[in-house]
């Protein structure tokens, strides 16, 4: 798997691109159709914005892109916000991929058989 990490009015620095793969490291732990994960970290120049630090991350799994962005006051706070919710939608996926195999779906769930009581 292939983490990318680029930059948009920042100068990624050797412990900003080694933390973001850390942390997407662990996102990618979980599923292993994840072909690559692609990071822009951006800092909008504005003094009087007061969340000025973006990371934005697009993940191509299967053929598809799950795409997340956040806004913190700093750059390790928008990196641990976009990973936890990368986290969840890769793993929202992963379940409704795991549910489409079986034939279910949200609207249409495939009803319990019911045991039959054998009487002795």
């Amino acid at each position: 798997m292939h983490i990318h990490v680029n930059g948009r009015n920042i100068e990624i620095t050797d412990a900003i691109k080694a933390y973001v793969k850390e942390k997407a490291g662990k996102v990618a732990a979980h599923y292993e159709q994840i072909d690559a994960i692609d990071a822009v970290l951006s800092v909008i120049k504005n003094p009087s914005a007061s969340e000025s630090h973006i990371a934005e991350i697009n993940c191509k799994v299967g053929g598809e892109t799950i795409r997340v962005e956040e806004k913190a006051e700093n750059m390790y706070a928008s990196i641990d916000l976009v990973c936890d919710k990368l986290d969840r939608q890769v793993k929202k996926y992963k379940e409704k991929g795991l549910s489409k195999s079986k034939g279910e779906s949200i609207r249409n769930p495939i009803p319990e058989k019911e045991e039959a009581e054998v009487e002795a």
